[in-house]
């Protein structure tokens, strides 16, 4: 029953997303299909709405809207050249300093904006033209961009760990947050030694004092930014409040600054940032409705637990284990976005690892930077042609410059994956 039912789940979704339907609606077809061989259609359709309905029935899900409205406000307040002055300040002086600026403000404005696409345009679009003007070779500098910006998706505030939150059942927003900042400093930290080397071996000028302009002004600039990720982390340790109420502190405070200290938006911005957050969090709530639908399905007619057998039947070799299950979500982040694969994948794997020893917590860690991973890999990664077309370069052509860049991403991965302690710390401190 369980491989007849793997087979009609996996192979009408492929066949829908083929033919181009969207993914909420190939998830649902492909589950109500599956249903078909254990219950009648009426039933099938009965019980997946009551899914649908009772799947957006949790008090995590406030979490998300107030997280995209805030990432929204930041992303119209302008704050882009802001942090990319506040993070030259700290790397413009070594080697390669515009490179590793371009790495940190990804880092910054995409924690912000919870988008590696808005901070690969917002902040590559100012970066990458400094860099080409100082003698570095455009290539590399669109490398850099695209490499680093999916640092911001595993830094919070992020939607990919409240999703995983709400299907891995052990792993509380918290301590998804508080691993998510280790994860991606270490992200950004493998980025930037690759553009250390590359920068020494070509001599690649210093960036001069002068350039760096007033530390004093540079810092007013930035503080009122910075200080979003400082509140939340910082409430969040100390116990002041959860990540659910960090969320609706984070759409305040992001409203405060861009209004009356940078002065960017304006009451009149506010129905239309208002109106793209309802359509954007109308998407993943849709997204996580049919996708319970497609979990209930699996676990109905046991494809989990057959998965799980199947991989444990090969090894029960911890190692080997996490080993296939990287390769596994490595292949899958290739053709699917980030939500979806989530929310598919998780019910699956979360046994098989926990089975051998792994925290919910450390899984959710590695398997979203796995995932993250291929945003910017082909064919279908979207972080590797946008970040082309912000570097004027064709995507074809970038292959070979991200090479470097994938296999200290990929040292990363699986220090993580193997070491837990290296991410865990802090979440455990937190308990």
């Amino acid at each position: 029953m369980a491989l007849q039912a793997g087979i009609i789940l996996f192979v009408v979704f492929a066949i829908l997303l083929i033919l181009g339907m969207p993914i909420a609606i190939s998830i649902a077809v492909s589950s109500i299909s599956t249903l078909l061989l254990v219950v009648p259609l009426d039933i099938s359709f009965f019980t997946s709405a009551q899914k649908m309905v009772s799947s957006l029935n949790s008090f995590s899900l406030v979490a998300i809207p107030f997280f995209v409205l805030s990432g929204i406000i930041m992303n119209n307040g302008g704050i882009a050249e802001k942090l990319v002055n506040f993070a030259m300040l700290f790397v413009g002086r070594i080697p390669g300093g515009l490179a590793h600026t371009n790495v940190l403000g990804n880092a910054l404005f995409g924690s912000m904006s919870s988008s590696a696409i808005a901070a690969s345009t917002a902040i590559g679009g100012v970066l990458i033209p400094q860099q080409v003007k100082a003698g570095y070779d455009r290539k590399f500098a669109t490398a850099v961009n695209i490499a680093s910006a999916p640092t911001g998706m595993v830094i919070p505030p992020s939607t990919a760990f409240i999703m995983y939150s709400l299907v891995a059942s052990g792993a509380s927003i918290s301590s998804l947050f508080l691993g998510g900042y280790l994860v991606g400093a270490l992200w950004a930290l493998g980025i930037m030694v690759v553009a250390f080397i590359y920068a020494k071996k070509n001599n690649y000028k210093l960036v001069s004092r002068n350039e760096l302009g007033s530390v004093v002004v540079v810092i007013k600039e930035a503080i009122p930014s910075i200080m979003l990720i400082v509140i939340i982390i910082g409430g969040i340790l100390t116990g002041i409040f959860t990540a659910i109420e960090a969320s609706a502190i984070a759409v305040a405070y992001s409203l405060l600054i861009s209004m009356y200290y940078y002065k960017t938006v304006t009451m009149k911005d506010l129905p239309r940032m208002l109106i793209e957050s309802v359509q954007t969090t109308g998407t993943i709530a849709f997204l996580l409705a049919t996708s319970s639908m497609m979990s209930f399905a699996m676990a109905f007619t046991g494809i989990p637990q057959a998965i799980s057998a199947a991989i444990l039947g090969l090894t029960t070799n911890k190692i080997m284990v996490l080993l296939l299950v990287n390769i596994v979500l490595l292949l899958v982040g290739m053709f699917m976005d980030v939500g979806p694969a989530i929310l598919i994948f998780t019910p699956i794997f979360l046994p098989v690892v926990t089975s051998v020893g792994v925290d919910p917590v450390h899984f959710g860690l590695f398997s979203i930077m796995n995932l993250c991973v291929g945003s910017i890999t082909p064919p279908v990664g979207t972080g590797l042609y946008v970040g082309a077309s912000v570097g004027e370069v064709k995507a074809e052509q970038m292959l070979k410059p991200l090479i470097p860049f994938y296999l200290a991403i990929l040292i990363v991965l699986f220090a993580i994956t193997y070491f837990p302690q290296i991410v865990m710390w802090l979440p455990n401190m937190a308990q």
